[in-house]
């Protein structure tokens, strides 16, 4: 059978939040992902929103918030026609990533000539292992492994493979330090589709006061962080472990979309 070639022709993203504390906090997902959606599709010369043949949303947890097909709702807030279908894809941290698969899939044997692919997630309006975590009790007791957490993983790899706490805090520092260089170097703004925010704050007896702001820095990296610093972090998962606050991935909000 002749496949055709599948390309990716934009992509952008949001920046990325910190869940519960970040500018993102209480932004829908739903929302980060329209934006992310709305502006892939601008930004292809000639393209136009009935074009597209479906949105593909990754979501680790699609409850709540990201409930009830998350990836349609995007199409419909993203102003894409009725007819243009949606759906949401779930494999924890490769959703995202999955999800243009399935779509780069679905040009290559002929299903579609063009779709938009992505994912949004909100940390903050999702915890992680989602509202109610009910596990199966005959998995929990034979196969406990299926429910393990990617610290624990992260743990049970640096054990295997003989990484040290050292080595991963010098590797996060360097992460950090190479994501401050790119964003004041501006490497990041290509990619990045800023956010509207709107907050309304609550100050006592005093009346509400409604703010607006423009989110457009990532906020995870550190500017003041060093190898001092990230020593002083206890272990996060494991009792005399090796992954900290300070070397594991942060939680986050933020959503990106890319046009294949």
């Amino acid at each position: 059978m002749q496949t055709n070639n599948a390309y990716i022709v934009s992509s952008v993203r949001t920046p990325v939040g910190k869940a519960n504390r970040g500018a993102l906090r209480h932004f829908r997902p739903e929302e980060m992902g329209a934006e992310a959606v709305r502006e892939a599709i601008r930004r292809v010369d000639d393209l136009e929103p009935e074009a597209m043949q479906d949105v593909i949303m990754g979501c680790a947890f699609p409850e709540g918030a990201q409930g009830m097909n998350m990836g349609r709702i995007i199409a419909q807030k993203a102003g894409l026609p009725d007819e243009v279908p949606g759906m949401t894809v779930n494999r924890f941290c490769s959703s995202g990533l999955q999800s243009i698969v399935f779509a780069a899939n679905a040009i290559e044997s002929g299903q579609y000539d063009c779709a938009v692919a992505g994912g949004a997630e909100s940390m903050s309006q999702v915890p992680m292992s989602g509202f109610h975590f009910q596990p199966d009790p005959e998995t929990v007791d034979d196969d406990i492994d299926a429910y393990v957490s990617m610290g624990i993983t992260a743990e049970n790899v640096a054990g295997e493979y003989g990484v040290s706490r050292e080595g991963q805090d010098a590797f996060a520092l360097r992460s950090h330090e190479r994501a401050v260089d790119a964003i004041d170097s501006g490497r990041f703004e290509a990619e990045t589709v800023p956010v509207e925010v709107e907050e309304t704050l609550m100050n006592g007896h005093r009346e509400p006061e409604t703010i607006h702001r423009t989110v457009d820095t990532d906020e995870g990296p550190r500017r003041d962080t060093s190898m001092e610093v990230l020593a002083t972090l206890p272990s996060a998962f494991k009792k005399g472990g090796t992954v900290t606050p300070g070397n594991a991935s942060q939680r986050s909000d933020g959503a990106a979309a890319t046009v294949v």
